[in-house]
């Protein structure tokens, strides 16, 4: 089993930045694949960012590359999304998820989650 706990969420101004922390336990870090999900109201969850064993190797939905970046700290078993320019529509629940599979965008290839964090941006 992999505990994941997120934090670093807030309500934000339009143009802002936040830093989403997410502390891993349980297995060994860098066994895993790490990832950031995201669920708006009324919307099915979306990737956001996922990030290899290493920290070699990343990717990013479209809608937020330039604007987001992913990163992990294998020493503190821990990974971080940095999130600036936030808009709007960044508004949503931020999740942190774990695999053994590298970099998969889709939620069922992870095989542990945290218990979310509200990102609210006021426009």
């Amino acid at each position: 089993q992999v505990q994941l706990v997120e934090s670093g969420g807030g309500l934000v101004q339009a143009g802002g930045s936040l830093r989403l922390s997410c502390a891993a336990s349980g297995r060994t870090f860098t066994d895993y694949t790490m990832a950031w999900f995201r669920q708006a109201p009324g919307k099915e969850r979306e990737f956001v960012a996922t990030i290899r064993r290493s920290g070699s190797i990343t990717r990013y939905a479209d809608s937020v590359k330039g604007r987001f970046t992913i990163s992990r700290d294998n020493a503190k078993n821990t990974a971080y999304l940095q999130m600036n320019n936030l808009k709007f529509e960044d508004t949503a629940v931020y999740y942190c998820a774990a695999a053994r599979l590298p970099l998969g965008t889709h939620p069922y290839e992870y095989d542990y989650w945290g218990q979310g964090t509200q990102v609210t941006v006021s426009s």
